[in-house]
């Protein structure tokens, strides 16, 4: 499905394969060969998403540009099932495996493996021909790439990164607090412009 977003358009090399279950929505660019398949979503909310040449977008996949941080994949890039891509770039040659997901801000060097189920924090630059191994955690510029199990250290990255600041514009709430009831109707808000997308190849 083909929706225009706030009156942007997809833009689509014709050489490109786009699965019918596929939702490609706003300012998205695909390149020559690109293969986007069955349930993958790409959407530019308010900032772009542009895929090079010969990239695979694989099922259900989920990338998203943000006004803030629109998303870049450069050539020969391959994202695989269920992973979710928001507002990073992804340099020539990288393989991004089942499961994985890049934050806001995240850059990945040519040639780097982000491996099943692993992560890539928000504002976290790997250099080329990194390797995050299955299920670990990539945070901080320089990125440290750690286990889960090693929760604290990763907290005492990941906390200076000040996600619900860069993303909501909101401070951390303290211990007892939540910040949930402004940080859903703010991104509720921006998620309702959805409503008048239109619908373009019915």
């Amino acid at each position: 499905m083909l929706l225009e977003h706030r009156g942007r358009l997809p833009r689509i090399h014709e050489s490109a394969y786009v699965a019918p279950t596929a939702v490609i929505c706003g300012d998205v660019t695909i390149g020559e060969n690109c293969q986007i398949l069955f349930g993958a979503v790409l959407v530019a909310e308010g900032g772009s998403v542009v895929i090079g040449c010969n990239c695979i977008i694989m099922e259900y996949a989920v990338v998203r540009g943000t006004s803030s941080h629109p998303t870049h994949l450069g050539d020969h890039v391959l994202v695989g099932p269920h992973c979710h891509l928001t507002g990073c770039t992804l340099e020539d040659c990288v393989f991004i495996a089942t499961g994985a997901a890049i934050f806001n801000g995240a850059c990945i060097g040519q040639r780097s493996d982000v491996r099943i189920g692993a992560l890539v924090h928000l504002r976290t630059v790997l250099p080329a021909d990194t390797v995050v191994p299955i299920g670990w955690i990539a945070v901080g510029d320089p990125a440290e790439i750690l286990p889960p199990e090693e929760h604290h250290r990763i907290w005492a990255i990941q906390e200076t990164l000040d996600f619900p600041g860069k993303i909501f514009g909101l401070q951390r709430a303290q211990v007892g607090e939540t910040i949930m009831p402004e940080l859903t109707r703010r991104y509720g808000r921006a998620l309702a412009k959805h409503k008048l997308d239109i619908v373009l190849d019915e």
